[in-house]
């Protein structure tokens, strides 16, 4: 497959997307441009190519995609979906390959698919597929388990501020996260090598974790505070949230459990024993890491 130069970012403001955006126009390797929907009050750095279109008309899209190697979004949730017109422009525009907005758990992992959080990522996922069967459009699906900084400093796979953190189901799952920033030079290395990434899921793995190991971690950092850790049925957890989520309610506490499940549980793939990340020029992390994350995290 030809070189990738002429670069698409979609949700280039976003909070994954702004760190995208920051590592392509670093790596020097592409000529890059930040699509926004029409209308949008986003604003970007002097000197950083900006075009609207009206996500909903494929029209629009496909001129601005005129003349673009690949199209890398970070789409949010709520605009999900529209990523199928995105992917029917690019295939008019000619287009060689486009990054859904699937950043983050393994969901080529059949009970990472099942869950409902990913039922709109899943249609997208599919229809790329198939697209590729019959277009010269190519696809890369990154899967880089948890953001580890995010995942952290929001309390999402632990709360340390009270020391009585949440160890679900025995607390020794491994599992793969991975920084907010190197997501960024995981894009930069997938275009990078067009062939060796083509029309398969990606896998980076910054760092390896268990609960109990972060739980170690912060112990280390403050072996004076009170810890007293929670051992919690993380199932128990999960089918409360699924409940509410059939219900109709989509909001953050009923969301995260069920993201939790596949980013710590040892059934949804969630220790990538396989990576890609010396292809994608992708550096290991280490325990110093995890101290600096964790140091401001407890009071």
């Amino acid at each position: 497959m030809s070189a990738i130069k002429n670069v698409t970012l979609v949700g280039g403001s976003g909070r994954l997307g702004s760190f995208v955006l920051d590592k392509l126009l670093a790596s020097n390797k592409f000529n890059v441009q930040v699509l926004k929907r029409a209308g949008s009050s986003s604003t970007f750095a002097a000197g950083t190519k900006v075009v609207e279109a009206d996500f909903e008309d494929v029209e629009s899209l496909k001129a601005a995609f005129q003349g673009q190697d690949a199209v890398a979004s970070l789409i949010g949730d709520a605009g999900v979906l529209s990523q199928k017109l995105m992917v029917d422009a690019a295939v008019a525009a000619g287009v060689k390959r486009f990054l859904p907005s699937n950043f983050g758990s393994n969901m080529s992992n059949p009970n990472s698919r099942k869950l409902p959080v990913f039922g709109r990522k899943i249609i997208v996922e599919d229809y790329l597929i198939e697209k590729s069967k019959t277009t010269e459009l190519t696809y890369s699906f990154v899967y880089v388990g948890g953001f580890t900084d995010f995942a952290l400093r929001n309390k999402v796979i632990m709360d340390f501020s009270k020391y009585t953190p949440t160890i679900f189901n025995g607390g020794d799952s491994q599992f793969s996260t991975t920084s907010m920033p190197t997501v960024g030079d995981a894009v930069v290395g997938v275009l990078s090598h067009p062939a060796e990434t083509r029309n398969r899921p990606v896998y980076v793995s910054e760092i390896i974790l268990t609960q109990n190991q972060l739980l170690a971690v912060a112990k280390k950092i403050a072996p004076g505070k009170p810890w007293a850790p929670v051992n919690v049925d993380l199932d128990v957890v999960v089918a409360g949230a699924k409940e509410r989520f059939a219900q109709g309610i989509h909001d953050l506490p009923t969301v995260i459990p069920i993201l939790l499940k596949s980013i710590v549980d040892p059934e949804y793939g969630v220790k990538f024993t396989e990576n890609d990340n010396e292809l994608l020029g992708i550096k290991g992390k280490t325990e110093e890491y995890l101290v600096e994350l964790i140091t401001p995290l407890i009071n």
